[in-house]
Order: structure tokens, then C-alpha cells, then sequence
């Protein structure tokens, strides 16, 4: 593992003392769950590159470690060292993107061999271990290298390779907005139907909208359809900040404006094709469409999801389709949505039924404009660690002690960032 700098160390003692104060139940987790990535996932290899684990899972996600990271790029400004490693995650980021834009998640080293999943897919690599197709992947690396550069202004992540990443992201979204001519498949055997793609790995068919395509959830499950809104939404805000960035960075205006655009085509499709008309709780987003008039109409634990629209700066907290589209998530409606003994929150097919993720009940948080929810989600999170003082994936709602990944660093690092924005830290 890497050195843990200093400023890091000092925040999760100032972030300790302020939930004391404010939330003594949550002392207990804060300070641990607030170093849990730096002290146990950010791993320097030793070409001096920065790697990055989930947690209990030896391999890079695109989308994890940027999530995992996260809370640390506000204290970046004030430390050198800090700044040094989240530099090497963005790098490294881009170093994957541009070896396979189609891939979730990557290892340390070029292993050698394909996968290590019995999986055919249209391309291989040794140094890919996962090779699901989300577009939020490819999302998130755009989120962190905007905020990192909004927060130091640090020039150093503009790299050839980065601007490399942004073009291998605007062209493989592009590709995917008509999937009837783009490329990627992915099949995998004796699994359950949810770690692979039907129709010869190609997914369900879909017609022309304007977003872009998914294989897989965030969760990695398979999309039922292939638009998938939340990641669609992500894509949006996230190219508008690679037209940002490159505008910046390289002054490449051609690629700006492609980047621009396309978030412009894709955010128009939302519009058109993902909206429907709900008896109970009026216009709301789906989860996903294919454009031909089929909708799924339900949430994820997992982020990107409809509940985290505002997390992932689309549309505010106060945005009329987002409250309707909140109030038939957090309800019986919503098929993955559970009430027992303990917590009341959103889960997911990725886990049993009845089991809540506690990455839901935060997001609930940071998305929440009510007191009362608030405190009522803070109370759900304070009474289902199960002892352990850490966030997991999932746990039963009726019996807290059962649950699943003991060690899953994205959990634990956003926890902590919740907990430093309500104490006031940032």
C-alpha cells in the first residue's frame, strides 16, 4: 500500500471530534470508514503507477475507484503528496480507458491470459478482469478529473493519454447511440442470466433515441433494456465536463464541441424516450427503455441510480420530475425497494431480496432535503453495521447481521463523505 498523507490523517481526526459532537452513534465508523481506501486499496506498483481495489475484489473498477476516492480530492489544494496519488488514479484511469473503452474493470498487470471468467467477447486483453460494458464507467473518470482540477487547478493531469481517454469516450459513446451497427458483445457460461447478454451477447434489441447504450448496470447485472437512464443522465453531465476539460487542457476545440453536442443529443433522448406517465405519482423517469416502447420502471441501490439524479449534478433536489420520480422509488412500487424490523431502503437484484444497501440509505441522505428523513436514514445506518463499524453492500432488513462484503471501500468512503458534509468539514 502507499504512504497515507498527512492532511488525510488530520481530517479523519477533525472529521472524528465534529460527529462526536453532532452524531455520537457514528464516531464509532467515521474516522475508519473516512481512511478505509488510502489505508487498504490505493497500492503503489512498482513502475510507481497508482492502483486501485475495490475492497474484497483484487481488481480495478473504473467506477469504484473514483467513487473511492472522492473524499479525499477537497483536501487536495492543502497537500502536495495527495495531490501526487490522486494524479496516479487519474492517470491510471486513462491508461485502461484507452486499452479497452468497453471494459468495467482491470488488472494490476497484464496477466497473460483473456479472462479469467469463462467469457467471448469481440476483443481480448491480459489486462482486463472484467469486461462488462457500463457506460457510468466510463463516466466516472471525467467526474473525478473535473473536480480534482476545479478544487487545484492542476495542470498536470493533462496528459496525452488523458486527452486520448476523452476522444476513446466521446467515440465509443457515439458508436453506441446506433447499436445496430456498433461493436461489443460479451457472453459468459454457467452463470446466472444476469452476468451475461441474451441474443447472442448483442442484449435485447433497441430502437434509435439519442442515448447511448449499456451492457451492464452499475451494479454489473445486465441491463433488461439497453438504455439505461441514470448512466444516460451520468453520460450527459460528464461530457459536458470533458468539453470542459479539453477546452482547457488542450485547447482542442473540435473535441469540446463533440463532446458538447453529443451530451446534447443524448440529454434530448432522456427527454423524449425516458419519461413516462406514472397513474399514482405523474411524470417520472424509468430506469431503463429500449425506444421502442418497452420501460422498466424501478432503482437500483447502485449509483448511478434515479434517486442519486441530483449526487450527479443532472437535475436538482427541487426538480418536479425528480420529487415524483424520488416519492415512487422510496415506495412499495418499486420492486427493489424493502421495509423490515431494522431499515426501510432501496436494494437490488445484484443481492437477496429484502437486503438493503447501505451506498442506497447515503445517497437517501445526500439527496434529501427533509430533517426528518435525514435522521431517520442516519438511525437505519447507526443499527445495521452489524458491529463492525464499516458500511457493507448489502443487509437484511430484518436482520442487519446477515449481509454481504464485509470490505467494500466505495461504501465506506461515502459514508464518510456524507458525514463530512453534514458535520460541516466540507
Amino acid at each position: 500500500m502507499t504512504d497515507i498523507p498527512e492532511i488525510l490523517l488530520q481530517k479523519a481526526e477533525e472529521l472524528e471530534e465534529r460527529t462526536a459532537k453532532l452524531y455520537p452513534d457514528l464516531k464509532p465508523l467515521v474516522k475508519q470508514c473516512f481512511l478505509n481506501t488510502i489505508e487498504t486499496t490505493v497500492k503503489r506498483l512498482e513502475d510507481g503507477s497508482i492502483f486501485v481495489i475495490t475492497g474484497d475484489i483484487p481488481a480495478m473498477w473504473l467506477r469504484d475507484s473514483a467513487a473511492q476516492v472522492k473524499p479525499y480530492v477537497a483536501f487536495a489544494r492543502e497537500d502536495e503528496a495527495l495531490r501526487e496519488i490522486l494524479r496516479g488514479v487519474i492517470e491510471k484511469q486513462a491508461f485502461y480507458v484507452c486499452i479497452d473503452p468497453y471494459a468495467n474493470a482491470f488488472n494490476a498487470a497484464d496477466s497473460g491470459k483473456a479472462f479469467g471468467h469463462q467469457d467471448k467477447s469481440d476483443v481480448m486483453s491480459g489486462w482486463v478482469w472484467e469486461r462488462k460494458y457500463e457506460v457510468d464507467s466510463l463516466c466516472a473518470p471525467l467526474y473525478l478529473a473535473r473536480e480534482y482540477y476545479k478544487t487545484t487547478g492542476d495542470r498536470k493531469i493533462f496528459t496525452p493519454r488523458f486527452h486520448q481517454m476523452v476522444k476513446e469516450i466521446e467515440e465509443t459513446f457515439t458508436a453506441q447511440q446506433n447499436r445496430s451497427d456498433a461493436p461489443y458483445f460479451f457472453t459468459r457460461t454457467n452463470c446466472p442470466d444476469s452476468d451475461t447478454l441474451p441474443f447472442d451477447g448483442r442484449g435485447t434489441p433497441v430502437g434509435y433515441t439519442g442515448m447511448t447504450w449499456s451492457g451492464f448496470r452499475p451494479s454489473d447485472d445486465a441491463c433488461q433494456y439497453g438504455y439505461l437512464i441514470p448512466a444516460n443522465m451520468m453520460a450527459v453531465v460528464a461530457l459536458r465536463y470533458a468539453s470542459e476539460l479539453v477546452s482547457c487542457g488542450f485547447e482542442d476545440d473540435a473535441l469540446s464541441q463533440s463532446c458538447a453536442d453529443l451530451a446534447e443529443k443524448i440529454n434530448a433522448g432522456i427527454q423524449r424516450f425516458g419519461i413516462v406517465e406514472h397513474p399514482r405519482f405523474g411524470k417520472i423517469y424509468a430506469y431503463e427503455t429500449d425506444g421502442l416502447g418497452n420501460y422498466n420502471l424501478m432503482d437500483d441501490a447502485n449509483s448511478p441510480s434515479l434517486l442519486a439524479i441530483p449526487y450527479l449534478g443532472y437535475r436538482d433536489k427541487d426538480d418536479e420530475i425528480y420529487r415524483n420520480t424520488r416519492r415512487f422509488i422510496l415506495s412499495a412500487e418499486n420492486p427493489y425497494y424493502f421495509t423490515g424490523k431494522a431499515a426501510s431502503g432501496i436494494g437490488s437484484p445484484h443481492t437477496p431480496k429484502n437486503y438493503i444497501w447501505h451506498i442506497s440509505l447515503i445517497m437517501q441522505i445526500l439527496t434529501s432535503s427533509s430533517e426528518e428523513e435525514i435522521h431517520s436514514c442516519l438511525s437505519m445506518l447507526a443499527r445495521t453495521h452489524a458491529g463492525t463499524n464499516f458500511m457493507h453492500e448489502g443487509f437484511d432488513a430484518d436482520e442487519p447481521t446477515k449481509f454481504t462484503r464485509e470490505w467494500f471501500a466505495w461504501a465506506n468512503t461515502l459514508f464518510a463523505q456524507m458525514m463530512a458534509r453534514l458535520t460541516g468539514l466540507i
